[in-house]
């Protein structure tokens, strides 16, 4: 019975973060309200808790801890900065808890997930439904819910945005080039592999990202992003 029970409204009013309240001398609220589980029956709290967990950890295997704490801090101050502009107003952790599942979802795009464990989803379907979301509350929620989903999710974009940027331009590029090869017959692709070669024309399914890592704009397919040789350029490191 435990589990099926609601949160307590009242300890909720006490440890969300409310600008006012940590400027009258109530500072505990910068960190409890980090704590905050998500709505609903406390089942599905552990349940939304253990994912966190899971995809925290795999985003901190994969970038390391530094760069990890680092996602996240970016996240959390933008949150708390943004959140003193309507000092009145009650700001929860759930646009900062959304980044680490955008996050995930990015790199792994097809990692599955069972709904009611018994629907296997790709999470980046999951992750498109999100988006949508965070975008109706950017289009027709108040100003200062406006702010705290952008600030909520401002680490996501310090991270992806310049990656996202490259890969839309790639197509643009791509396309346009494939106009030019279309009367020669060459097959068109948007990305390749500079490991294997591999293009998303031999394989659509492919996921293809940028190493932030490797001098110029080389791109990879999901089994070499990790286990390549990173590229320096050398020419740029002597001058």
């Amino acid at each position: 019975m435990l589990l099926l029970c609601k949160r307590d409204p009242q300890t909720w009013e006490r440890i969300v973060l409310v600008p006012s309240r940590v400027l009258d001398g109530e500072v505990y609220r910068l960190v409890s309200f980090l704590l905050l589980p998500p709505g609903g029956a406390i089942i599905w709290a552990v349940l939304f808790w253990y994912l966190f967990y899971l995809m925290g950890n795999a985003l901190e295997a994969s970038w390391g801890t530094f760069r990890f704490n680092v996602f996240l801090l970016i996240g959390y101050l933008a949150t708390v900065a943004v959140s003193f502009i309507a000092p009145e107003s009650a700001v929860t952790n759930g646009f900062l808890e959304g980044s680490v599942f955008f996050a995930f979802a990015y790199l792994n795009p097809n990692f599955q997930l069972m709904l009611a464990l018994v629907i296997p989803v790709k999470i980046k379907w999951l992750a498109l439904m999100g988006w949508a979301v965070f975008t109706m509350t950017v289009i027709t929620g108040n100003w200062h819910l406006r702010l705290a989903a952008i600030a909520g999710v401002f680490n996501f974009f310090v991270f992806f945005g310049g990656e996202i940027t490259r890969r839309m331009l790639s197509g643009q590029q791509s396309v346009t080039s494939g106009v030019k090869r279309f009367g020669r017959g060459q097959a068109d692709f948007m990305h390749k592999c500079a490991t294997c070669g591999i293009t998303d024309a031999d394989d659509s399914s492919m996921e293809f990202r940028y190493c932030s890592k490797c001098s110029g704009d080389l791109c990879y397919c999901s089994e070499h992003l990790r286990s390549h040789e990173h590229v320096w350029n050398t020419s740029m490191d002597q001058g």
